[in-house]
């Protein structure tokens, strides 16, 4: 069997579009047929090399998608032939299988437990979720990244429940940050501030009723009770805690900053009781909580529907790729069928 995938065979350099052969499955491995994959600035930083050493080139990237279920290994029990399902880095139940190795004319080309840039792919059980085939495929590929972080910063670790009065700063509006947004839409939640440099993103904000800024230097005067920050990058986080409130304010970022950067806190904030972590995929719970997800992407459709307005073919993934890099689009997605 073989499948079409974007390959990258050196750090900065563009996505190749080539033609793989595919390995029989392993134990705990399922195939599944890609319809929509969404792109993160994840893969942006690692194609672009700003993760450090890749040990792995040429290689498979990609962690968020819904398709098909074509066939499973042994001992997979979680989904069978025909079932939907979302794809997702955030592990959850299942076997944990290594990466296939795929064949490009005899040489190797690597994969991760779970890699989604080719119309078929090879992942293991544990990155597998079914959904229910009537389904909206399209908007469920925020399942597998964006939407589960968003919305668990909100829901689990800021514990922010419904028509919450405190101040809320949501800093960074990629796919990450919109999701905390529609999360706070969700909940009926008032008092909310969005920062972004992109005037388009902010517009969007405002859609959902809230205010919007392009530019910090006109909120440094003030101070908020949460903020949940992704814009990404070290002066980010830095400035996103030095908007909070003192006593208790609290900030959780979900940032990938370029790989040995360092954040640089006055340790007087802290001791004003300032807190400040990170969050690893929202804490979120797939297995048990993803029809949360599914709830909130029915009762949002019209916004959800304007996040993912622009498609791309597998064929021009470089392209956007570079649209995402340059904020042009809120979330790039890859159609397959």
């Amino acid at each position: 069997m073989k499948t079409q995938a974007a390959v990258l065979f050196k750090t900065k350099t563009k996505l190749k579009i080539i033609e793989l052969e595919m390995p029989e499955l392993k134990k705990g491995q399922v195939l599944v047929k890609v319809s929509y994959a969404g792109i993160c600035r994840s893969q942006i930083m690692e194609i672009s090399g700003k993760r450090g050493k890749d040990k792995w080139l040429p290689h498979l990237l990609g962690h968020e998608a819904v398709g098909k279920v074509i066939a499973v290994g042994k001992m997979v029990k979680k989904v069978k032939k025909n079932d939907s399902v979302i794809l997702s880095w955030i592990k959850g139940k299942g076997l944990e299988a290594d990466g296939a190795i795929y064949k490009y004319y005899g040489k190797k080309i690597n994969s991760g437990p779970i890699t989604t840039f080719s119309s078929y792919t090879i992942v293991s059980e544990n990155r597998v979720y079914k959904i229910k085939k009537s389904q909206n495929k399209k908007l469920s590929v925020l399942c597998g990244c964006a939407l589960p972080t968003g919305y668990g910063m909100v829901h689990n670790e800021l514990k922010i429940k419904k028509n919450d009065k405190r101040s809320i700063l949501v800093f960074g509006l990629g796919g990450i940050g919109l999701s905390s947004l529609m999360a706070l839409k969700e909940k009926n939640i008032k008092n909310v501030t969005a920062i972004d440099k992109s005037i388009d993103k902010c517009k969007f904000a405002k859609k959902l009723g809230y205010k919007s800024f392009s530019n910090i230097d006109k909120l440094k005067k003030n101070k908020f009770d949460l903020i949940i920050e992704s814009a990404g990058k070290i002066s980010t986080i830095e400035d996103a805690f030095n908007l909070l409130e003192p006593l208790n304010g609290r900030l959780v970022f979900a940032s990938h900053p370029e790989k040995n950067s360092k954040i640089s806190i006055d340790p007087h904030q802290l001791i004003t009781g300032k807190k400040i972590s990170g969050s690893w995929g929202g804490g979120f719970n797939l297995d048990n909580d993803l029809n949360i997800l599914l709830k909130n992407i029915k009762k949002l459709n019209k916004y959800y529907g304007e996040i993912l307005s622009k498609e791309y073919a597998l064929k021009d993934i470089n392209y956007a790729l570079k649209d995402l890099e340059k904020n042009k689009v809120f979330r790039a997605i890859i159609k397959f069928d």
